[in-house]
C-alpha cells in the first residue's frame, strides 16, 4: 500500500505541473487572479507547511467563489479547495489544518479581504485575525487569532 502511494505521488508530481504532493495529504486547488502574487505567496506557505497546492489562474474567480457558496461580506483574493471545504483568503495555515481535522459541518473558512501580516501577505499584523465560518446562515467566529504565535507560519 505504502509502495503505491509513493508510485502515485511521483506519477502526479511529474504528470500535473505546478503539483505538489505530500505523503498522506489530499492536494487543494487554490484559484487566483492570473496577476495575483500575494496568492502564490500564499500557496507557498501552504506547501511550507505539508498542504499539496496546485494553483490555477482564472479570469472567472467570482464565479468560483459564487459556485462554493462564498458570500460577498466574506470574500478574499483567493479560494482554496481542500478535502470538501473552501477557504477564503489569507487563512493562517494552523486553521486550516483544524478544520480538517475536526471536519466541522460547514462549507469552509474565511479570513475576509488581504490583512496585512496574514500568511502570503507583506506588512505588520495591526489588529486581531477573525476567521469565519462559511455556512448556510449568518457567519459564525471560526477562530479569533490575538498573538502572533496563533499563526507562526507567516
Amino acid at each position: 500500500m505504502m509502495r503505491r502511494r509513493t508510485v502515485l505521488a511521483g506519477v502526479l508530481a511529474t504528470a500535473l505541473p505546478g503539483v505538489v504532493v505530500a505523503q498522506g495529504a489530499s492536494p487543494a486547488i487554490l484559484y487566483k487572479n492570473p496577476q495575483c502574487q500575494c496568492c502564490d505567496a500564499y500557496a507557498k506557505v501552504l506547501q511550507r507547511s505539508g498542504i499539496p497546492v496546485t494553483v490555477r489562474p482564472t479570469s472567472t474567480l467570482a464565479a468560483v467563489k459564487r459556485e462554493h457558496g462564498v458570500p460577498e461580506a466574506l470574500q478574499g483574493c483567493h479560494t482554496l479547495l481542500i478535502e470538501g471545504y473552501v477557504v477564503e483568503g489569507h487563512v493562517p495555515v494552523a486553521q486550516v489544518k483544524r478544520l480538517l481535522a475536526e471536519r466541522p459541518a460547514i462549507k469552509g473558512i474565511s479570513l475576509p479581504g488581504m490583512p496585512a501580516g496574514s500568511p502570503g501577505m507583506d506588512g505588520e499584523k495591526t489588529e486581531p485575525f477573525t476567521v469565519y465560518e462559511i455556512g448556510d446562515g449568518a457567519p459564525k467566529v471560526f477562530a479569533r487569532l490575538a498573538r502572533r504565535r496563533d499563526y507562526p507560519e507567516t
